[in-house]
């Protein structure tokens, strides 16, 4: 498949985290299976850089209590508090472009990333990034930019459209943009990213998260990025949103809620062209990939124009005939208290 000018083997991509930010990490997705692998984001900051030294990680369970190290379920939500790769620049090419070159042999592509600091920085940084691999991801979103001062949350669509320009005058490969889901309008995000020059849009990052431990404190001591299984429809409402909107000649990436097969079909039936992964693999290691991949090969076997398709019988609420009789009736009979 092709997807803003990548060449992919399979929609199931491994979105950016720790696990994917050491030579082994990368190599180890790709083994798995993955269509792409995005890299674990990169930014000009020292500051970002040493954010990671004050990483912490829960998984919470559907009782929102925290799960003790190793007992994590795939169901389970992610509150975390992280930082970017801590590799010098040189360093990081060079782990890249070998990354890229193994993926290359396999049909994988593995894809830099750039958390947004300064714009003409980013630059830069993608500049140096076109000469070792296929694709530039850059990150507008990042849950911890209202946190941490070294990376930006962009939610204006000025805002975003100055920063891809910018980006994306340097970056001579694909240039993939990644937008925040706590943002007024969204689509109008997407569709300056678009403008500016984006070859696909990556929808949707994490949301802020505080977890209170009703002990006195706060799940990780402090706030941090949330991402879990429940922020599935509200992804959704994004990816439809846009695909509505821009278009299906416009590349979409799904991200934030994808844990099961039928989850990334989902984001595929809203209209994303390919979905990335990340906390089933942190719960359950890279060979989770091999189930995904072949859950979704085996449903779309024979079965075409699948992306966007629950679009079809999706309305406006003006569109929708009146009910013949309340709708809620049976719920509140349900309840005993009619």
């Amino acid at each position: 498949m092709d997807l803003g000018g990548l060449a992919t083997a399979n929609p199931v991509w491994v979105g950016s985290s720790e696990l994917t930010m050491t030579r082994e990490g990368l190599l180890a997705c790709v083994d798995a299976g993955a269509g792409a692998v995005v890299a674990k984001s990169v930014n000009e900051s020292a500051a970002a850089r040493r954010q990671l030294d004050i990483a912490a990680y829960a998984f919470v369970g559907d009782d929102r209590r925290v799960r003790a190290p190793g007992a994590a379920k795939r169901g389970d939500g992610l509150l975390n508090r992280s930082g970017l790769a801590q590799a010098e620049l040189d360093d990081w090419l060079d782990i890249l472009a070998g990354a890229a070159e193994h993926g290359a042999a396999r049909g994988c592509p593995v894809i830099g990333s750039i958390t947004l600091g300064d714009a003409a920085a980013a630059a830069r940084i993608g500049r140096a990034m076109s000469g070792v691999v296929p694709a530039v991801e850059l990150n507008v979103g990042a849950p911890h930019g209202r946190e941490a001062r070294a990376v930006r949350r962009l939610t204006e669509a000025d805002a975003v459209h100055d920063a891809v320009r910018t980006v994306r005058a340097a970056v001579g490969v694909p240039l993939f943009v990644k937008l925040p889901g706590q943002a007024s309008d969204v689509v109008a995000l997407a569709r300056a990213a678009r403008t500016a020059g984006a070859d696909a849009v990556g929808l949707v990052g994490r949301y802020p998260g505080f977890l209170p431990d009703l002990d006195g404190g706060a799940v990780l001591s402090s706030w941090g990025a949330w991402g879990s299984p429940g922020c599935l429809p509200m992804s959704l409402y994004w990816v439809s949103k846009t695909r509505l909107a821009l278009g299906p000649d416009v590349p979409l990436i799904g991200t934030n809620g994808a844990r099961t097969a039928a989850d990334v079909l989902r984001f595929l039936a809203s209209g994303a062209s390919a979905v990335e992964v990340v906390t089933a693999l942190w719960i359950e290691g890279p060979g989770v990939l091999a189930e995904l991949v072949a859950g979704v090969e085996a449903y779309l076997s024979g079965r075409d124009d699948f992306v966007g398709s629950a679009l079809a019988g999706a309305r406006d609420y003006a569109g929708i005939p009146p009910n013949p009789s309340p709708a809620w009736l049976p719920y509140l009979a349900s309840s005993g208290r009619n």
